[in-house]
């Protein structure tokens, strides 16, 4: 790279864009993104719906009642601490695993996904147990970053990972600082992951119940629960969750305008540079410890001393085991059907973009920002009108796991589908193959580590998947969750320390898996692109 490509001035370099296929794309994916569209606009429909039906007097009772500009603030303020100090946070974290030469990055690797393995319910139970003081607006920021970070992390660590640290280097040759490298030719490469990780962090709480509930925070999920559950006012939660889904709107646009600034980077088969931390070297060690105590090593500590010291602790060995092999057993199903659905959706959006594309992948982004108990209403709803059968059937359990966290298939799966090269794509095609055989033995085997990044995620999600699992449950069916949330909600913190314990212990495995499957696929991408 010639000393040009950066203007130690302070102009951002620009960066050619990926080409895409500009041929048609074939008719049978788009039929199979239709159907999976349409699939995934069944809850936004219902729920539309029944707001629609619930009449103008009901509506104007709620939108001009003293309950939505409390659950506005309360949202606007949550979302906004939270995202941004995940950002912060899991920018931070990656900048110094990748880019840094902090010892034992390997190991902090890991360490900084392993709050992925700890559900959000269960860390404010472990918080709520040991300190009942962290509640409210404070708690629940606390809690939700040390949960949530992990979702910038992943994402901007990869970008910091494959991307190509040539014109870094140029700038360090031509003395430009350390920070002023790193806002001018670092951030604008990871502008995307890092807005879309926030994007995700924010959808996640819009969506959450089980955490709020016990650290005693408003949010829309908890008031819509309450109208559902506790009021029996299905109207008024219907339009609740309108509200809900106009916030959702509000993110994806926001997050799409602004990450359109910066670029993707481009990606390199060499090592980047890394920064000498010199006399800082300690306090970032330190950091990073502590960062992962307070996320990982405190719900730990906490269900430990409630699974030894608490009065009603129950550890029956059948019966956990038999709940924790039908966990796992419902999110494999879950993992395998989101997976395979969110690839063709993938393939569509990245190598033929359109509006039709587009529109599919926003719908998915605003399923994530429906209450699970939103969604498992509309499936109740459906049901017993129209489907009775499948009323109370693991079928139906199954179908909401797999809407709930298809976007997190899909946001995985996308990365990986642009990050292979559309020249390959075009190689095939001119040799002869058929469209279905360039994805099947071209696409498919170049991106297998970001599908099992995408099923890892999606099972991971869905062993610990709380409040649908509630509702759509059939009867005499129980997870690890329900008979956490059931004990505690009974605030018998000794009988559900086992049932966190194992929770966690079961999602160890696919955080590891899902930090070797990000490295492995950053290193096959170098490959192809030296």
């Amino acid at each position: 790279m010639n000393a040009s490509a950066v203007a130690p001035t302070g102009v951002t370099p620009r960066f050619r864009r990926p080409r895409r296929t500009t041929e048609r794309s074939p008719w049978w994916l788009r039929v199979v993104v239709a159907v999976v569209g349409v699939g995934l606009a069944v809850p936004l429909v219902s729920v539309a719906t029944q707001a629609v039906s619930a009449g103008s007097s009901t509506a104007h009772r709620i939108l001009t009642g003293p309950i939505l500009p409390s659950l506005l603030l309360h949202t606007v303020y949550l979302t906004a601490i939270v995202a941004s100090a995940c950002g912060l946070l899991g920018l931070g974290a990656a900048w110094l695993v990748e880019r840094t030469d902090l010892p034992l990055r390997r190991l902090f690797a890991v360490m900084l996904l392993l709050p992925l393995a700890v559900p959000e319910f269960v860390a404010g139970y472990s918080w709520v147990s040991i300190a009942p003081s962290i509640q409210g607006l404070r708690g629940a920021s606390f809690v939700m970053t040390l949960s949530l970070y992990p979702l910038v992390y992943l994402p901007v660590s990869a970008a910091l990972r494959r991307t190509d640290a040539g014109a870094d280097e140029v700038a360090r040759s031509l003395g430009v600082g350390p920070f002023a490298r790193f806002w001018r030719i670092t951030m604008p490469s990871v502008k995307r992951p890092l807005f879309g990780g926030m994007l995700l962090v924010g959808l996640y709480l819009l969506a959450e119940y089980g955490a709020f509930a016990i650290l005693r925070y408003r949010t829309f999920a908890t008031a819509i629960y309450t109208q559902y559950r506790l009021g029996f006012d299905g109207n008024a939660a219907s339009v609740l969750t309108m509200v809900l889904c106009l916030i959702g709107v509000v993110l994806l646009t926001a997050e799409s305008r602004i990450g359109r600034v910066g670029h993707p980077g481009r990606e390199t088969g060499r090592p980047a540079y890394r920064a000498r931390l010199g006399w800082t070297m300690p306090l970032a060690v330190l950091a990073i410890l502590a960062l992962c105590a307070l996320a990982i090593g405190v719900p730990v500590g906490s269900i430990i001393y409630w699974m030894v010291r608490g009065s009603s602790t129950t550890l029956p060995p059948a019966s956990v085991f038999t709940t924790a092999v039908r966990s796992l057993g419902l999110g494999a199903v879950a993992a395998g059907v989101a997976t395979a659905l969110a690839l063709p959706v993938a393939v569509l959006s990245v190598r033929h973009p359109s509006k039709f594309a587009s529109t599919v992948e926003r719908t998915a982004y605003l399923d994530r920002a429906l209450p699970g108990i939103a969604i498992g209403l509309t499936f109740v709803t459906l049901t017993v009108h129209h489907l009775r059968p499948l009323y109370q059937s693991t079928t139906l359990l199954e179908a909401a796991y797999v809407l709930l966290f298809f976007p997190l298939a899909l946001v995985a799966i996308r990365s990986a589908v642009a990050r292979v090269p559309p020249v390959f794509d075009e190689i095939a095609r001119s040799l002869g193959l058929s469209p279905l055989r360039v994805m099947c033995r071209i696409t498919i085997p170049l991106v297998l580590p970001g599908l099992g990044a995408a099923a890892t995620l999606v099972w991971l999600s869905s062993t610990t998947e709380l409040t649908a699992t509630l509702l759509l449950r059939p009867t005499g069916l129980s997870t690890l969750a329900t008979q956490f949330w059931v004990y505690t909600s009974g605030l018998a913190y000794g009988a559900a320390a086992p049932y966190a314990a194992i929770m966690i212990g079961m999602s160890v495995i696919p955080v590891a898996l899902l930090t070797r499957l990000s490295r492995t696929a950053s290193q096959r991408h170098r490959s192809v692109a030296s």
